[in-house]
This record gives structure tokens, sequence and C-alpha cells, in this order.
């Protein structure tokens, strides 16, 4: 009896389209089934069940079947072994590709190029003139430009700054980061036109927002959970030895909701915060930690007990969320984003209602 033949690129790609759609119609489907993902992320790096990170390449078991999957593939790692770049999850990008609203001829501003993989998708769609994408890796930017030449794209890409786009090419019509942001970068904003779209990874969501010119703009998140490779930049590590001198307070809060309840909120109310956890030998959920690029760090226990020092003090914003939402769930679609000459804020259910301030910097 002969062996089954082993599948093609080609067919993973079709069943892989189709299931990202879910039954439902979009243009951008037609590019996920035709640009070979494979040639964007011909090796990727997973960790096994104790953390430790192995590379799968072409002609691993299983290396085609994990491409043409629903699942972000982390690309590069750091010298402390830390992901840097990936190839995100695709069903994801199919729905920040769909909130643009974009067709053929308008001219698009990527941030963040990574594989390419994405500018390949835009390219297929928007054509290869209308498509502009900055890294702030150039060896990124390297292999991306050989693997688009490779699949046949032809798109504008370049090292540098991503937050201050390319303005000799603009005005633009649609904006799009793939790098996760606190606020929408001015540089952009001055590089759009009245009625540009702008989708962009904001804290744990993605925000769609129109461009209404002299420097505003305003729009809500979408309901789809997501996180992003943040922008690169400076960051302290938390100081968990000098917490534990801080004295004890109380709270009322359960650790558990700040990794699960408040995890979109608080991304927003403390941008480019960090967490971890501690468990017990069941599994349960002992305590939490969150830190702050400034230094500012926070410990809490589950018996109810808070400590926290540096300038901000972290666990007074999560108490603060909790008064707001005292309990569930809080949906990503029922928050926004208020862009004016002043800044920026986020709000909840309506612009005149809770708000955070987006940092300037």
């Amino acid at each position: 009896m002969n062996e089954p033949s082993a599948p093609t690129p080609a067919s993973l790609r079709a069943k892989f389209a189709a299931a990202l759609g879910d039954g439902q119609p979009s243009e951008w489907l037609t590019a996920f089934a035709t640009v070979p993902r494979e040639l964007f992320v011909p090796r990727f790096h997973q960790q096994d069940g104790h953390g430790r990170w192995h590379e799968v390449s072409d002609g691993d078991p299983g290396y085609l079947e994990t491409v043409y999957s629903d699942t972000a593939l982390t690309t590069q790692l750091d010298e402390h072994g830390l992901p840097t770049s990936s190839s995100s999850e695709p069903r994801l990008m199919l729905a920040m590709l769909d909130a643009l609203g974009a067709t053929p001829g308008d001219r698009l501003y990527e941030m963040g190029l990574g594989t390419g993989y994405n500018a390949a998708l835009l390219s297929s769609v928007l054509g290869d003139d209308s498509v502009v994408s900055v890294d702030v890796d150039p060896e990124l930017v390297r292999l991306a430009r050989h693997r688009l030449a490779a699949a046949g794209y032809y798109p504008f890409v370049c090292a540098g700054d991503g937050a201050e786009g390319r303005a000799e090419r603009a005005p633009y019509d649609r904006i799009i980061a793939t790098a996760g942001l606190r606020h929408i970068p001015p540089a952009l904003l001055s590089q759009a036109h009245e009625g540009t779209v702008v989708v962009a990874p904001i804290g744990y969501g993605v925000v769609r927002a129109v461009v209404s010119g002299g420097g505003e703009a305003a729009g809500r998140f979408l309901p789809v959970p997501a996180f992003f490779m943040r922008r690169r930049g400076p960051a302290r590590n938390p100081d968990f030895s000098g917490v534990e001198r801080a004295v004890a307070e109380a709270t009322t809060v359960p650790v558990s909701d700040v990794l699960d309840r408040l995890r979109f909120p608080l991304s927003l109310a403390l941008p480019g915060y960090s967490t971890c956890s501690w468990r017990d030998e069941t599994g349960q959920v002992t305590g939490v930690g969150l830190w702050a690029e400034d230094g500012s760090t926070a410990t809490a226990h589950a018996k109810g007990t808070v400590r926290q020092i540096g300038p901000e003090r972290l666990w007074d914003t999560v108490e603060r969320l909790v008064s707001v939402f005292p309990k569930g769930v809080p949906a990503r679609e029922d928050f926004g984003l208020t862009i004016t000459p002043d800044g920026q804020r986020y709000w909840y259910r309506d612009p005149k209602g809770p708000c955070w301030p987006a940092p300037s910097g």
C-alpha cells in the first residue's frame, strides 16, 4: 500500500486561509491563501515544557503544519533568550487588516516590518508601490527585503525609527503598526490626512482610529485580544528585594484580577507595565508582582497584603480600576481613544466617562 503523500504548502495554505475566515467574507483571505508564509518564517523558536527554546526549521517534523496554523511564531531572541521579533497570530493579522478598510491604490504606512509577511499581504492587495514599511532592526529589514523579493513583492522597506514615519512618501491613507505602542506617534498623525484610518496595538488590545484633521483623531478598540512585541527601548528591572522592605498594606483586591479580569484596562492605565506571579505546588496563585519602567515595583499576596515602592504607587492604580470595574471583565470594544493637539487619552464607554491619559513619550 502506498504511503499517503505529505501535504503541499499550497494545500496547507488554502486550508489555513479558509479556516481563518470562519465563513466570513474578507478580501484579505485571498492574500493569506496566496502569500507563502514559509518564505518569511524559514525557522522559528518554540519552548518546551521547561521553558527552554529550541529552533524549528524547514524539513523538521511539523514545521509546515505549524507555519500554516493560527499561531504566533517567535523568530528572534536576544542574548538573554527573550523574544524580540515574531510573525503574529494570523487571525489577529486578519482582524487588523479588515479594520483598515483599505482598497487597492491606498497609500499605506506600516510601522514594524518584522519578517515581511504582513508587508507581503499588504502588497498583494494594495500593490507594491502603495506600501511603505519601516523597522528599527537593519538585519530584519535586510532579511525581509530578500524574502519579499523571493515571493515576488517589492514594497518600499527601510531601517529606521518606525514612529517617525517616512514624511517624503506621505500623506498616507492607511497606517498600521505591528509593534506594541503606548500611544499613536504624533509624527504618524502629521503624515495622515482627514479620513486616514490608523490601526495599532496598544496595551493588550488594538485600536482603530480615524483622523479628522487638525491633530485630532478618535476611535475604539477592536474586540480581539492582542499582545505584540513592544517597541524597543530602555527599561529597569523590578526591585523585588527593595519592595520586601516596604511596609505591608491591606488590600481586598484578588491578586488574580491583575492577571485576568483587569489585564486589559491595566495596560491602558499603566502603559508598559510588566507582571509575574508566584504559585504553590497545586498551581494556585499565591502572589503577583507588578513593575514599571521607572523602577516602581509592587507585590501583592493572596492573603490580602501589598507592598509597593517607587515613583508610582502601582497597586493604587489597581485599586482605582477596581472602583471603575467592580466585577466582570470589561469588553475591549467599550474602550476608546481620543486624540487632540493637547494629548491623547483612553476612555471607557463614553469620551466623558472614566479616562486615562496616554504617555507623551
